[in-house]
C-alpha cells in the first residue's frame, strides 16, 4: 500500500477534484470525492480566512463535493488517492 503525505494529498486537491479512499474511525472504508480547489467549492462554503484554522499535521480538511460540506480524514488511514 502506498503511503501518502499530507502535502501530496493537499497539492492534488488544490488543483482538482480527487477521490480519496480511507478507513474511517469506526473501521469502515469510505470513498470520498473532494477538493481544495476554490473554483470547485460553492461560494457559501469557501473558507473566509484559512490562517485562523488550527493545523493538525495528522489530518486534512477537504470539501466533499458529493455531500457539499467540509470533512476531514486522518492521513495515515488513506489507502488510495486518484
Amino acid at each position: 500500500m502506498t503511503q501518502y503525505t499530507r502535502e501530496q494529498i493537499k497539492e492534488l486537491a488544490q488543483n482538482q477534484i480527487i477521490t480519496v479512499i480511507f478507513t474511517k474511525k469506526d473501521g469502515t472504508e469510505r470513498t470520498m470525492n473532494c477538493t481544495l480547489n476554490e473554483s470547485s467549492i460553492p461560494t457559501e462554503h469557501r473558507p473566509k480566512n484559512s490562517s485562523t484554522t488550527a493545523r493538525n499535521d495528522n489530518t486534512l480538511a477537504v470539501f466533499d463535493t458529493d455531500k457539499q460540506g467540509w470533512r476531514s480524514f486522518t492521513i495515515a488511514d488513506v489507502k488510495h488517492v486518484q
